[in-house]
């Protein structure tokens, strides 16, 4: 009785108008990269049990070059593409490509299709793989917050485009564009966008997020790395992790001030995958076999973590469970991997499978290049990985949307389909790389023509 009445009463807010966008919207949304909660779970009920042989298209729109992901929020879809005028995209990781172009955000109505509005700016690029913005836009009520590949940071209104405010970490801070452009996802967490960008002890920058006004700098480095600022939660304090190419780092996300600092030092400069949480564990992995397990636990004995005070030290060495090794663990760079039941499920960089190890001591289970390359080794194996209830939704670098069981025992594939064609290119074989949306019962993915929108609400499909 008191559930219905519960149900009952929510509906009324609904109608009324007194229960926020955000909390109408927040089930049905993927406001931002890896969802919601940034956590790679997708929540919302009414999906497919299993994946039919053809998904219903709801729409499919032209768009340009990029890497970013779409976003999906009260109803609009958002997307950053970039319009080549002229060069050439090589994509070699031996040198940059300098082309001439703008960058654009576009804006889609989810129920049609059709575009309610875009903003372009001219924007040369000179970066390796410049085929496009990296970055997924984050969403904030009436806010959208775009990171360009050259470091154009910008918020707007998400109903008509106007620009609120921008930065660009160039002429800003004195950011040089990374080797493989601006990629790290921006963050936007209650009263702050927090943002790698670069330059003299402004690693790490928080902006206040209704104007623009730097709040704080953080940590020097050489070169500013790749990996989106994360939020974690331990024992009730809450921590900004950031990992530049020298260290892995935990901030105090209100000032910016250092609570504790873990060497870990990738290949080529490229710190890119999100650290990830799981309980008292924090596991991050990149290039060259380049990876660690810290116990949370022992990370706040050892550095005396407080809300109102620093730390008395800032050494996390103690809190390391293990580092990595050649063949062991998983090292990701793409894709995100994802931590549940005991187990690392990532993608690794070097032998391109999708790997699934054991997290206590980073022993390797099993690994399959199914839903990845298909049936070879190739670096940079892709799969983005999502969950939903107990099984996964991967999108695969060849444009499969593939539904599977990751468990301990291995990968089981329940289904595919085929969505969009890949339309980029590494080492000679054709790719997407674009982490996909999953909102409003539907799979929101781009390539470097077109955006889809596909059903995958159990109604739709006989369910």
């Amino acid at each position: 009785m008191r559930f219905a009445t519960t149900l009952f009463l929510m509906s009324l807010l609904v109608v009324s108008g007194q229960m926020s966008p955000c909390q109408r919207a927040r089930a049905a949304d993927w406001p931002q990269w890896l969802g919601p909660d940034r956590d790679s779970v997708w929540r919302e009920e009414g999906i497919v049990a299993e994946l039919p042989d053809e998904l219903s298209i709801k729409w499919r729109v032209p768009v340009k070059l990029g890497y970013a992901g779409p976003a999906v929020a009260e109803g609009r879809v958002f997307v950053c593409d970039y319009v080549r005028a002229t060069g050439d995209i090589v994509n070699t990781p031996g040198g940059r490509d300098q082309l001439e172009g703008s960058e654009r955000i576009l804006c889609f109505d989810v129920p049609t299709g059709k575009q309610l509005w875009k903003h372009t700016y001219d924007r040369p690029y000179k970066m390796s793989y410049a085929g496009g913005p990296r970055c997924t836009p984050a969403v904030d009520g009436e806010r959208v917050y775009t990171l360009g590949a050259e470091g154009d940071l910008l918020c707007l209104n998400t109903a008509t485009g106007d620009v609120l405010w921008k930065k660009n970490f160039l002429a800003d801070y004195g950011a040089e564009t990374p080797y493989w452009g601006h990629s790290a996802h921006p963050l936007v967490d209650e009263k702050n966008v927090y943002c790698l960008v670069g330059g003299e002890g402004s690693v790490a920058v928080a902006f206040d997020k209704l104007t623009g006004t730097e709040v704080w700098r953080a940590l020097s480095t050489k070169d500013v790395g790749y990996c989106p600022p994360t939020m974690i939660e331990h024992q009730g304090i809450r921590q900004l992790v950031i990992w530049h190419p020298e260290s892995l780092n935990g901030l105090n996300p209100e000032n910016g001030k250092l609570l504790w600092s873990v060497p870990l030092v990738p290949n080529y400069g490229m710190s890119v995958t999100a650290p990830r949480q799981l309980n008292n564990t924090l596991f991050a992995s990149g290039m060259g076999s380049v990876g660690v397990l810290l116990d949370l636990d022992k990370l706040s004995k050892t550095t005396h973590l407080s809300e109102t005070s620093g730390p008395k030290n800032t050494d996390g060495s103690a809190a390391i469970l293990w580092r990595g090794k050649p063949k062991q663990s998983v090292y990701c760079c793409n894709s995100t991997p994802f931590l549940q039941d005991g187990m690392i499920f990532g993608c690794d960089n070097t032998s391109g499978a999708l790997i699934g190890a054991r997290l206590s001591d980073g022993e390797r289970l099993w690994e399959t290049f199914l839903p990845t390359t298909g049936q070879r080794r190739a670096t940079y194996g892709t799969a983005f990985i999502v969950r939903h209830d107990k099984r996964f939704f991967l999108f695969g670098e060849q444009g499969d949307l593939i539904l599977a069981r990751l468990t301990k025992e291995g990968y089981q594939e329940l289904g595919r389909v085929h969505l969009l064609e890949p339309t980029n290119n590494h080492a000679g074989r054709s790719v997407v790389w674009s982490h996909p949306a999953f909102a409003e019962r539907c799979i929101f993915v781009r390539n470097d023509k077109e955006l889809v929108c596909a059903s995958l609400a159990a109604n739709e499909s006989g369910q």
